[in-house]
């Protein structure tokens, strides 16, 4: 028999960013008996989530759903409206910028990817920084042929600890008067950090379950604007199950034009119960509670002395915050020795990252306790790595904690 959960006594500690622990209250939705979907039930639940997954995206305008992870959706994304050989700037602030970037290639679509030069500290300067909007309307201007047909950006980037300014982003788009759609991963920022489709002019928005929806992996989103919808009719690369035309129709009466993922459909009708509660604030009590406990973990890292990854305070991420390690320390081998010491997961450096820094995840169904536990096996592994640490970070994010009460009680998650 496979072994799955051979963590010792007590909670494992799974501080990756995404996928992020699943609150009981999800779980045991999860486990109801599957329905028909083609039934009248299932019909009311479709409509459910579909109409919360509008508040939590702040759109008025169609929600995708696909049984896929965030990847699909953003083959999605790319297939609805785009044909062969179209050119798209995209903008590199990270591995998943860089995998989009990858994807669009291989789907033959002509990519241009825009960064900032240099390094930091050894590390690419884009890497540190969010979405330079300037080079994006600079880049617009001059494409006098308007043969860009699309802006793709990522809103938080899970590789760097970066949230860019995406109302920037549409600015700089209009402010050239250039028609490229602006398309946005949001996958780890969806429902942990304030988005808003509608509002900033996205008109495709990807996202996924695992990261602030607090469900496992294997939902995926596409949040349209009707220019999206428009653009979709004429597109021309190679789409079927990932086509915006049938499952929109569908969704009317609340079902899907093939099979879904009942069970965490289930998981995602609770999980927009616990978000949009407004007797515990909503979104806006969701957004607060993950900016207080970055800020938390962020003086931890103040006080140990070393480096967080994103360099511009203006956008530090509230899902995730990067370490950087001293010159000569392995952060990989940190994270083993956190991992087999302390039972806590750590999120590992991704590409040109990888060794570099570690990743500490504070989203989802998580605490100030849950927190202040993880850190101090961050602590405890960093110094039996060798790296000489300014002070205790430990202390510092509970002093943080206690002096910054939270503004709204958090909903049980149990």
């Amino acid at each position: 028999m496979l072994t799955l959960d051979h963590h010792p006594t007590g909670r494992h500690f799974l501080q990756i960013p995404g996928p992020s622990p699943v609150p009981d209250r999800i779980l045991r939705a999860m486990s109801l008996p599957t329905i028909d979907h083609r039934g009248p039930e299932f019909g009311v639940l479709g409509l459910k989530v579909l109409t919360d997954l509008k508040k939590i995206f702040k759109t008025r305008h169609p929600v995708a759903i696909y049984p896929a992870s965030g990847t699909g959706a953003w083959e999605a994304a790319l297939a609805n409206v785009l044909s062969p050989g179209d050119h798209v700037l995209m903008y590199e602030t990270g591995h998943f910028a860089t995998l989009w970037n990858k994807m669009a290639t291989r789907l033959g679509v002509k990519t241009e990817f825009l960064a900032l030069p240099g390094t930091e500290h050894g590390v690419p300067a884009s890497w540190r920084r969010g979405v330079q909007a300037d080079l994006i309307e600079q880049r617009l201007v001059a494409d006098k042929e308007h043969a860009i047909k699309a802006v793709c950006v990522v809103h938080n980037e899970t590789s760097t600890g970066v949230t860019s300014d995406i109302a920037a982003v549409r600015k700089a788009i209009d402010a050239a008067k250039h028609p490229a759609l602006l398309m946005v991963d949001t996958i780890s920022g969806l429902a942990s950090a304030d988005y808003r489709h509608d509002e900033w002019g996205v008109d495709v928005t990807v996202s996924g379950s695992q990261k602030g929806l607090m469900l496992p992996p294997g939902i995926s989103f596409n949040a349209l604007s009707p220019r999206a919808l428009e653009a979709s009719r004429t597109a021309k690369l190679p789409k079927s199950f990932w086509a915006w035309d049938e499952i929109v129709e569908a969704n009317k009466t609340g079902y899907w034009p093939y099979t879904p993922n009942t069970n965490l459909l289930y998981g995602l009708s609770e999980a927009g119960d616990m978000l949009l509660d407004p007797r515990h604030g909503g979104l806006d009590a969701v957004f607060a509670r993950h900016q207080r406990w970055a800020e938390g973990v962020r003086a931890a890292v103040r006080a140990w002395g070393l480096q967080i990854q994103c360099a511009d305070p203006a956008v530090y991420s509230p899902v995730l915050t990067g370490v950087i390690m001293p010159e000569g320390v392995d952060a990989d081998a940190v994270r083993r020795i956190v991992y087999e010491r302390f039972d806590c997961s750590l999120g590992m450096g991704l590409g040109k990252v990888k060794g570099r820094m570690f990743r500490i995840g504070h989203l989802g169904d998580c605490n100030d306790l849950t927190l202040v536990g993880a850190l101090g096996g961050c602590e405890m592994g960093l110094k039996l790595a060798g790296v000489k640490l300014a002070g205790s970070g430990v202390q510092a994010a509970m002093d943080y904690f206690a002096g910054h009460p939270a503004r709204v009680p958090m909903l049980k998650a149990a």
